[in-house]
């Protein structure tokens, strides 16, 4: 990325940490309700991966912290948040919430609340790209907690099989809930495990967006030129709780703070700065330009979208 790529990207994170934050206070306020999953801390993963892909053009699906993905591929952050309000004008019209966030226009499939759902989906989405001869990838964002379910090794093998193009991006916060992934996990390295399906596989920093960025252009790269699937393991941190009933008892508030010392934010704006193509003022009114757009505009535009018409219960009702 040149440093121009990189100010935007910084600026991108800004606006998805401070979304995320303003979420946090919108639940806390009852404004948004259901559960919500918060992706402060994680960052650098969904940028570098998509930095690297093409946003809008390859297909995206994740699990339920997925307002993040949703953006980053094109969907319109008052959308998002009107979702999130449970309002019409959000992006499934108010009737998905938080873990259900979709934009096909920009070919972000969803974010799926059932735990291991969105992996035969994507192998499916890369069956149907290669039937139809194009050149897509599918991305599919997973958490480390998930690939203890049987549908991850049956779709491993299957898209391995046939060859398909997808890539499997494990966002490793190293945690499933409140249960640490080495009490719970034979192999904790998630990267290692694809190697009885002759997947190829990297694990790398998943704090710092450049790091992130070059594992994932070698990924892409892979997955679109032909080779197949593709299994890419980013370590990471939340910050919050696994959710918003989450009191974060079962780690350490030393554990958390060693985290937040590589911010991923911080260590993008320490670089740029280093490199003298940002100032510690213009970083400053990037965080007050964003804050201004996130309340004047996204949470205004919520907070006065209309609400769903009892009349419309069963509009989108399949049965």
């Amino acid at each position: 990325m040149t440093l121009d790529d990189k100010k935007r990207v910084l600026r991108e994170m800004v606006l998805h940490r401070r979304f995320e934050e303003r979420c946090y206070q919108a639940y806390i306020e009852r404004k948004i309700g259901g559960f919500l999953h918060l992706y402060p801390g994680q960052e650098a993963c969904c940028n570098g991966v998509m930095e690297a892909a093409r946003p809008g053009h390859d297909y995206v699906i994740t699990g339920y912290r997925d307002h993040i993905h949703a953006i980053k591929c094109g969907a319109d952050p008052k959308a998002v948040m009107a979702e999130l309000y449970g309002k019409e004008t959000g992006s499934s019209k108010g009737r998905g919430g938080s873990m259900h966030i979709f934009d096909v226009a920009h070919r972000f499939m969803g974010g799926y609340a059932l735990v291991g759902g969105p992996f035969p989906l994507a192998a499916g989405i890369a069956k149907a790209i290669q039937m139809k001869g194009g050149d897509e990838i599918s991305i599919c964002f997973l958490g480390d907690a998930a690939n203890n379910q049987g549908v991850f090794h049956e779709t491993l093998n299957m898209s391995k099989l046939w060859n398909l193009p997808v890539l499997f991006v494990c966002e490793n916060n190293l945690y499933g809930i409140g249960t640490a992934l080495a009490r719970s996990t034979a192999v904790p390295e998630q990267y290692k495990r694809v190697c009885s399906y002759g997947i190829e596989s990297a694990q790398c920093d998943g704090q710092d967006v450049d790091v992130v960025y070059e594992h994932a252009r070698t990924a892409v790269e892979h997955v679109r030129s032909g080779k197949g699937p593709f299994f890419l393991e980013l370590m990471t941190y939340r910050y919050r709780g696994h959710s918003m009933s989450d009191s974060r008892g079962y780690r350490s508030r030393e554990e958390e703070e060693e985290w937040k010392k590589r911010d991923p934010l911080i260590i993008l704006r320490d670089r740029l700065i280093a490199a003298g193509a940002l100032t510690a003022e213009e970083y400053q009114g990037i965080e007050s330009t964003t804050d201004a757009y996130i309340e004047n505009e996204v949470i205004a535009f919520a907070e006065s979208s209309p609400e769903p018409s009892v009349a419309d219960l069963e509009k989108y009702v399949l049965a």
